[in-house]
């Protein structure tokens, strides 16, 4: 049943929570401030008494609300199964009419789905930044690339539909070629989803967009008609086209997520099609689970499955704590998202000295690119999979 007030939060949503306190270990921004208010649990007190009881929204309520990374910890160990996503989405949404996005994330967005003017963008970018014009934030990539990764015509009649989005199409190309080359070594023919597609509407809805993001699903859809299985290689965009059915509603969108699969989920469990490396390296790796991989999919064991045979594997001992990345978290809230990803560097540290480890793994862009800044080599997962397969049948 949906309140009557200014939130359009369901009551029995809100009602699920029973005050238990179990996912305040599990909300980064809880753990760093101690603020009650920023955590999953006063978080939903709020929502409660400004949709229920008239409440105010003033500004400690509105920045209670701003500072959640949506990174979803609290939902994977919430007991009552309180869908804080869809609280905290709706309750965004509502916020941008109090608080409207800023100029800049505005700027931003508007650039996503326009893929070409986004790659020569980042080209432009990338000249000023080997001119050492531009200061390393975690917003960019360390080194943006001046060209572009494989650019190919559309295949008809290919087995797989490979998402290619936009930040990882114009920032880390080489993703795409590397997932690519694991799925022709598997036996399957791919087509990129490229410049027919464009952003997914993941930071549109992040930021309380939502009739953007409806806008960008609505024409992901028309885009990629049929039933051909679409890969997805950014955890973040995986999570987000999972939910077009949740995010517009109808059954179209239903049926279209279906048909969505995280790269390491569908060789996962499509084992036969993997070859197998000659050898395995002896260099240990981290393993840092993205939350949209983790919390939001629940894809994070694939990633260890298609791993496992290629590299020695080195699990964090924070229990899959947000790394402050956040999609437009760390530029809205640097001071914030620093001090979470504190957490995750020295956990990431801790792995290093007991492993002998040099490197993690990640498979997703925003976590990618904001621990990179931090000085932590970062790759992304098929990068490895694909080099060990390269190096093991001579390609």
């Amino acid at each position: 049943m949906t309140a009557s007030g200014p939130l359009g939060l369901r009551s029995d949503a809100l009602a699920a929570c029973v005050q238990c306190g179990l996912c305040l270990p599990h909300c980064p921004t809880y753990r760093v401030t101690g603020d009650e208010s920023r955590s999953p649990r006063g978080r939903i007190s709020l929502m409660g008494a400004a949709e229920l009881e008239g409440a105010p929204m003033d500004a400690g309520w509105l920045d209670a609300m701003s500072t959640c990374v949506q990174c979803l910890g609290c939902e994977t160990a919430c007991p009552s199964g309180v869908p804080f996503g869809e609280l905290i989405s709706m309750t965004r949404a509502a916020m941008v009419e109090q608080r409207p996005a800023p100029w800049r994330l505005r700027l931003g967005l508007g650039l996503l789905g326009r893929p070409r003017l986004l790659r020569w963008g980042s080209r432009l970018l990338a000249v000023v930044q080997r001119l050492g014009m531009f200061r390393r934030t975690g917003l960019f990539p360390a080194r943006l690339p001046l060209r572009g990764g494989r650019r190919r015509s559309p295949v008809a009649d290919a087995d797989l539909l490979l998402f290619t989005g936009c930040v990882m199409d114009a920032w880390q190309p080489e993703v795409h070629d590397a997932v690519e080359d694991v799925l022709q070594a598997s036996g399957r023919t791919v087509d990129r989803t490229g410049d027919r597609v464009g952003c997914c509407g993941a930071l549109h809805e992040h930021a309380g967009l939502h009739d953007e993001a409806c806008s960008r699903a609505e024409a992901v859809m028309a885009a990629l008609p049929g039933d051909r299985p679409i890969l997805v290689d950014s955890a973040g965009c995986g999570a987000a086209l999972k939910r077009y059915g949740t995010l517009l509603g109808t059954a179209a969108g239903t049926a279209f997520s279906s048909r969505v699969f995280d790269v390491h989920e569908w060789l996962a469990a499509n084992p036969e099609a993997l070859p197998r490396p000659g050898t395995r390296t002896d260099e240990p790796m981290v393993v840092h689970d993205p939350c949209h991989l983790r919390h939001v999919q629940g894809t994070h064991g694939a990633v260890r499955d298609v791993l496992g045979p290629y590299v020695p594997l080195v699990e964090l001992d924070d229990e899959g704590l947000c790394c402050g990345a956040g999609g437009a978290f760390s530029m809205l809230e640097p001071g914030l998202a620093g001090e979470v990803r504190e957490r995750k560097v020295a956990s990431i540290g801790r792995a290093f000295r007991r492993s002998g480890a040099r490197t993690v793994l990640s498979a997703n862009p925003g976590c990618a690119m904001y621990l990179a800044a931090a000085g932590i080599e970062v790759r992304h997962p098929m990068e490895v999979v694909a080099e060990a397969l390269e190096a093991s049948h001579g390609r």
